[in-house]
């Protein structure tokens, strides 16, 4: 589904700096991996590219057999609404829609009616506890209540691919687990592939397969046979 090709990306604001330095990476469909890495490692930079955000210099992207390179932004947003859902770590809500709203955005976007849209985003609230919540602010919501609505977004427009930043990085620890209760969920029931950037171990060991990287390069690719393991050590603590 996903395969990168010695991906090399500079970033030139001031002294230039060689983020991404030969990524070589195969996610096969139905994976749920995550990217594991220091900051400044570059694991963010290369979720980018792989959501199609931002471009690499050298080396080839394909996705789904297509070349990704040098797209246009119509085309480039058209790949994303398609085939991509998102998840931020600052869940990325706007402010002025209330919960329906923010979930039914991705939608808009594909011209679909409002009613429709609409009857859609409360479905999906409703499978993640939040119809209730459908006509809240943002501002009136906890931040677990904002990441699933955020899940729920990422998830309205049938992607195959959902990639998560930092999913639980602005949550406390037992909605970090609530989180990555339903991003295992579903991966277990709708088969989705799913690609999570993290510096927790406690996240990364809830995936099947965790990749690390360091300096812009793979250090190495762990394959993670108890992925069931808690977030939490035997004292409480978050790993």
């Amino acid at each position: 589904m996903i395969r990168l090709e010695n991906i090399h990306k500079t970033y030139y604001n001031g002294a230039p700096l060689h983020v991404l330095k030969g990524i070589n990476l195969t996610v096969e469909k139905g994976e749920f991996i995550s990217i594991m890495g220091a900051s400044g490692s570059g694991k963010s930079t290369l979720l980018n590219i792989l959501g199609i955000l931002d471009n690499y210099d050298s080396g080839e992207y394909y996705l789904n057999n297509v070349l990704i390179k040098d797209l246009s932004e119509t085309k480039a947003a058209e790949y994303r609404n398609r085939m991509i859902g998102f998840i931020f770590q600052s869940f990325n809500l706007i402010s002025f829609k209330n919960a329906m709203e923010n979930v039914a955005l991705p939608l808009f976007y594909q011209g679909v009616s409002r009613k429709k849209r609409n009857t859609l985003a409360m479905e999906y609230l409703e499978k993640l506890g939040l119809k209730e919540w459908a006509h809240h602010m943002p501002n009136e919501l906890s931040g677990g209540q904002k990441q699933r609505v955020a899940i729920a977004r990422a998830l309205i427009s049938k992607p195959q691919i959902i990639l998560a930043d930092e999913p639980t990085g602005a949550l406390d620890s037992k909605t970090s687990i609530e989180v990555m209760d339903i991003l295992k969920e579903l991966h277990k029931n709708e088969g989705l592939t799913i690609i999570v950037v993290t510096h927790e171990s406690g996240v990364a060991n809830q995936t099947n397969k965790i990749i690390h990287i360091k300096d812009g390069l793979i250090e190495r690719i762990e394959n993670n046979i108890d992925h069931t393991a808690s977030l939490f050590g035997t004292n409480g603590i978050m790993k």
